[in-house]
């Protein structure tokens, strides 16, 4: 029995795991926790693919658990915290934690719900991802963890972060509304985006993947929360604008 088989496929249960702790923050109103459940998980996403390959133990059953994993922690998560935020409007600017969730049929209007189709553009993303064999090396559309990221990033901004501007947008429904849509053409949209994945650790052949996690890390230390809507659409940008080197 080889065991090095195994650490891939462990890391993408403890992504699935992640994905589940995170339907249940977010089912609850912990949208904070929710996002942090998601961080850790895509962080789990990333190494089960570093290690397969490292290992060379890539196989179907490794991507079809990958996909499934993938689509609670980065599909059903950031869709019930767009419902959540879209139902939630009315605290945002109250200062009340989103401890509960305070859900009744009679609070609830059709409107919230909008919000599940960023969950259903990312499992037709995951599944179209599984069958396409032009994105063995880069991807084409938006990973589904990284527009995970950009909306989850949304409450931590809005409770954690003072930006008038960024709140102002955040708290505004058509707003919201208008991501939703953004967000589920940019998973299925044909446009290339490089992918952070290292065969090597040359400078010289990952040199676009070097130049944009330093950015990030700048972005980050420098904005924190509200970094990771910049570093989405640097992400995007960077990728059309390097498509030919």
């Amino acid at each position: 029995m080889n065991i090095k088989s195994y650490i891939p496929n462990a890391f993408t249960m403890a992504n699935l795991f992640c994905g589940m702790l995170g339907v249940f923050f977010a089912a609850t109103g912990h949208l904070d926790y929710a996002a942090y459940a998601v961080v850790a998980g895509v962080f789990f996403d990333f190494f089960d693919g570093f290690f397969a390959r490292m290992f060379k133990v890539e196989g179907e059953l490794g991507l079809q658990l990958d996909s499934l994993a993938d689509v609670v922690t980065s599909g059903v998560v950031p869709g019930m915290v767009m419902f959540q935020m879209l139902h939630k409007l009315e605290h945002w600017n109250t200062g009340e934690r989103w401890v509960e969730a305070g859900l009744s049929w009679e609070s609830l209007s059709p409107l919230p719900f909008l919000g599940f189709a960023i969950t259903l553009a990312s499992a037709f993303r995951l599944a179209k991802f599984n069958i396409d064999t032009r994105q063995t090396t880069s991807f084409i559309g938006l990973p589904t963890p990284a527009n995970a990221l950009l909306i989850l990033s949304l409450p931590l901004i809005v409770q954690f972060q003072d930006y008038a501007i960024a709140e102002t947008l955040i708290t505004n429904t058509w707003f919201l509304l208008a991501l939703t849509a953004l967000s589920c053409y940019m998973l299925n949209a044909e446009i290339p985006l490089f992918a952070l994945k290292f065969k090597s650790w040359g400078l010289a052949e990952n040199k676009i993947r070097y130049g944009f996690l330093l950015l990030a890390i700048i972005l980050l230390f420098w904005l924190t929360f509200a970094a990771i809507p910049l570093i989405i659409i640097a992400y995007v940008l960077i990728s059309i604008a390097t498509r030919n080197i």
